[in-house]
């Protein structure tokens, strides 16, 4: 699979991007409605991604090779999905053909009432059920 094709695996729905914390004696990963400063609330993806790991260093990439490592990532997730060797969901844009289907289906960022990060800001206030 190419870089591409890897790629079209995501399907946009920017859940990777909310801030999650760790509880330092379980090593439970809990979600927060928190999303970086380059989360496009119209879109819900980033509006950098190019940049992304220059802009935001805990920016993690998602390789095939990692993918297994990240079991926080949403149930949902296109890349777990693959490493699941199951079946996209209907609304993924590789059945649909439609890039907003993921807006449209009313998952993902979009879905959330999101708080965009800013200094001083307790997390703890703002935890989520995993979406």
């Amino acid at each position: 699979m190419n870089e591409t094709e890897w790629e079209s695996i995501c399907d946009g729905c920017g859940l990777c991007c909310l801030i999650k914390l760790e509880d330092a004696e379980t090593a439970e990963i809990v979600y927060t409605r928190v999303v970086c400063e380059y989360s496009d609330q119209q879109t819900g993806q980033c509006s950098d991604y190019a940049n992304r790991s220059k802009n935001v260093p805990t920016c993690v990439s998602l390789t095939r090779k990692k993918v297994t490592e990240f079991d926080w990532l949403p149930d949902s997730c296109g890349y777990r999905i693959l490493d699941r060797v199951a079946k996209l969901a209907k609304w993924h844009p590789l059945n649909t053909g439609i890039t907003e289907s993921v807006k449209l289906a009313g998952v993902g960022l979009l879905a959330i009432p999101l708080i965009v990060n800013q200094p001083n800001l307790d997390y703890e206030d703002y935890l989520i059920d995993k979406p």
